[in-house]
């Protein structure tokens, strides 16, 4: 009998992680595997540019399972998603659940699945901030307590589980399944229709992410830290997908300076050809520094700390915090052509799905 694994995708950033997990399931299936999928997603992303354009161009089918949370607070969506995936275990259980990264949805349906008897596997088990401020901490801490196995990016993703007192039979250092998203889709990252409409070139604009409450919740803040890259991009327009959250502030605020180009959230491929072609990135995001990293993409990162301190010591990340007065030097340093080259992870390869489907067999059919 085929053994069912859930699949739990609820936001951006699961749909890219889990995208080669389903392709090698798939592919494994066309050759006799007894592992069958659900893919259940949560809806707590639901708009379009944000979720819906990831499935069609990345290849995922449309799931199985569709909660629907849509939008709604902390509380009120963890409630929602773990009522409405307890009743799908109670129709049709699954052998296992499989939770990628740190957001609601992982949480959520990692404690929704345990309670039922549903051993739990944490791509992206073991990584932190440090950060007890930001949530997506919190929903790493609490899957990390209670999953059963753990899928890791890197080296110190293992040790910090060794510290939580899980045993090394448990963690599998498989690399990084958005790496192989990446990798998988670089020869297809399209080019968006304002690279023509603003006449961009190679190396010639830079890309920002914000959406950190930190960063701009505040419109004072938020507003410094805006004026702060003007100051320091030297006349470069800076090409912007505003977050829905950055958007309320943006609104507040009236103006922003003119260097800024604000658009809607791009899809992937047009979003990383705009990234890989940039002269640097600057964002908030953890995703978005190890695309860079791969890359070979200088980024800054307008936080006080990263869960991915890889992209730090091995790639082309670096940490500047959240002081706007901070961004000058690393921007200046970026002009002067001093930033260092940077190199890629361990296993961050290209092989991270096909590793996490081989450790999958040997769980559930051995």
């Amino acid at each position: 009998m085929s053994k069912i694994v859930d699949l739990i995708a609820g936001a951006r950033p699961n749909f890219m992680k889990i995208a080669p997990i389903i392709r090698e399931l798939e592919s494994r299936q066309q050759e006799g595997q007894k592992i069958s999928y659900r893919l259940v997603h949560t809806g707590q992303h639901y708009d379009h540019n944000m979720s819906a354009s990831f499935f069609e161009q990345l290849g995922i089918p449309q799931p199985q399972v569709n909660l629907d949370v849509g939008s709604g607070s902390q509380a009120e969506q963890t409630s929602a998603i773990m009522q409405g995936y307890e009743k799908i275990l109670f129709q049709k259980p699954s052998q296992f659940c499989l939770v990628v990264g740190d957001v609601t949805s992982t949480m959520a349906c990692a404690i929704t699945a345990q309670k039922m008897g549903v051993p739990v596997g944490h791509v992206e088990g073991g990584i932190r901030s440090g950060d007890r401020g930001m949530p997506e901490e919190i929903n790493r801490i609490a899957t990390d307590v209670i999953s059963s196995y753990f899928f890791t990016t890197s080296e110190t993703a293992n040790l910090n589980l060794f510290k939580l007192g899980v045993s090394k039979e448990r963690i599998f250092f498989v690399g990084n399944t958005m790496i192989d998203t990446l990798l998988a889709n670089e020869e297809k990252f399209a080019k968006p229709v304002l690279w023509n409409q603003l006449g961009l070139s190679e190396k010639n604009y830079f890309v920002i992410t914000l959406h950190r409450p930190n960063n701009v919740d505040q419109t004072d803040g938020f507003f410094r830290i805006l004026n702060a890259i003007a100051e320091g991009v030297r006349g470069l327009p800076v090409i912007f997908p505003v977050h829905p959250r950055s958007a309320k502030s943006i609104k507040e605020l009236g103006s922003i300076p003119p260097v800024f180009v604000m658009v809607e959230p791009q899809p992937y491929l047009e979003f990383n050809f705009l990234v890989k072609h940039a002269k640097a990135v600057i964002t908030d995001s953890g995703g978005i520094t190890e695309e860079a990293t791969v890359m070979g993409v200088p980024c800054m990162t307008m936080r006080d700390s990263t869960e991915r301190p890889e992209t730090i010591t091995i790639g082309t990340n670096e940490l500047i915090g959240t002081d706007p007065d901070a961004l000058k030097p690393f921007l200046d340093k970026l002009f002067a052509g001093d930033w260092e080259k940077g190199g890629i992870p361990e296993k961050w390869d290209g092989r991270a799905g096909k590793r996490i489907v081989d450790q999958l067999e040997q769980i559930l059919c051995n």
